[in-house]
């Protein structure tokens, strides 16, 4: 039996077991130190006006790494912080998942130096790499985990420090002046209410894009075409011409097609919280469903590009301030390296 609407969109998933989701918490951290466009302009050709006209930012912050912070020092107090907030103990947590593409090294994953850290016990434990969408793709694996009875509580971290993979120069510009560093995190619990939780989602990816976006570490890293350059080992490549032009087409259809599985329209969702890329993307998608602008936020001003603790970040702002709550519907969406593009439709 198919379980498309009148309008042939697929309805809405309703859980078997009975379960509902929550997102119990939220919490996030940010290094102390932050590197403001005027603090560009001292070591690369740039400028404060130049940097605000193009991408909307301001100011971002930034890890110590010569003293050793690293994106642990940022995931832990924000999963912490989610925990405080769901008035949970870390024992309570059955998986924590870490979104990041900065990993603290290739083994162990930092998702289980989070769990030492925190006395999690012997929770499941494990890094989820897919560059910005790394939030929202974890949020939607731990969702359907816990609905199908299987877990009944996931510590959901999206952190990353890029500003390792930056290089703060003339020759690095296209990137150092995007990315910030951040951690934000998320408790997703089961609750008895099955109407909460995912109503649709969408997770998508082209592989074909990966040349777009990369940091090679070996010569053999490097597209067909391009010419191996130690110079670049360790350091993120992006062409932001063609990534630009990938978020503004794929932004407004993945919206679209997560509307249609829910069988809603843009103006049924209370919120809609976007990956911070660049903000004249987020303005044209505003425009293209016609949204008011207390609908999607914007915080990239203050923050820049954090990758994967974009999106939490956002929403844990929203919630404090009380512009997110139960009862709501809201849109996560997030399109990155990879190529990777997702989203996650929630009722609160």
């Amino acid at each position: 039996m198919s379980n498309a609407g009148p309008s042939g969109a697929l309805a809405p998933s309703r859980s078997r077991t009975g379960v509902g989701v929550r997102i119990a918490g939220t919490g996030i951290a940010v290094p102390a130190r932050t590197m403001t466009n005027t603090d560009l302009e001292k070591v690369m050709d740039t400028s404060d006006e130049w940097i605000r006209q193009r991408t909307g930012i301001h100011t971002r912050h930034i890890v110590d790494s010569a003293n050793g912070e690293t994106v642990l020092h940022l995931a832990l107090p924000a999963l912490r912080n989610a925990l405080a907030d769901a008035k949970l103990e870390a024992q309570s947590l059955d998986l924590i998942l870490c979104a990041t593409m900065c990993a603290e090294m290739a083994c162990p994953p930092t998702a289980c130096r989070v769990a030492a850290e925190l006395g999690a016990g012997n929770a499941g434990a494990m890094d989820l790499s897919a560059a910005c969408c790394g939030f929202v793709y974890a949020m939607n694996i731990a969702h359907d985990l816990i609905r199908s009875g299987s877990y009944k509580a996931i510590g959901v971290i999206g952190a990353d420090t890029l500003s390792r993979f930056l290089e703060y120069s003339t020759e690095g510009r296209n990137t150092a002046i995007i990315f910030g560093d951040a951690a934000g995190a998320a408790v997703l619990t089961a609750c008895d209410d099955p109407s909460k939780g995912v109503l649709a989602q969408a997770m998508h990816a082209d592989g074909n894009g990966w040349k777009e976006i990369y940091t090679p570490r070996t010569p053999f890293d490097f597209p067909p075409g391009v010419t191996p350059d130690p110079a670049m080992y360790g350091r993120v490549y992006m062409n932001g011409a063609t990534v630009f032009k990938f978020a503004v087409g794929t932004f407004p259809g993945l919206i679209q097609e997560t509307l249609d599985k829910a069988g809603l329209t843009a103006a049924d969702v209370d919120m809609f919280v976007c990956h911070q890329s660049n903000a004249r993307i987020l303005h044209a998608a505003r425009e293209r469903f016609g949204l008011p602008e207390e609908k999607l936020y914007i915080n990239i001003d203050r923050y820049g590009n954090t990758v994967a603790a974009s999106v939490p970040l956002c929403l844990h702002e929203l919630r404090e301030s009380g512009r997110v709550r139960e009862g709501q519907k809201v849109m996560f969406v997030a399109f990155g390296g990879g190529l990777t593009w997702g989203s996650s439709l929630w009722q609160l």
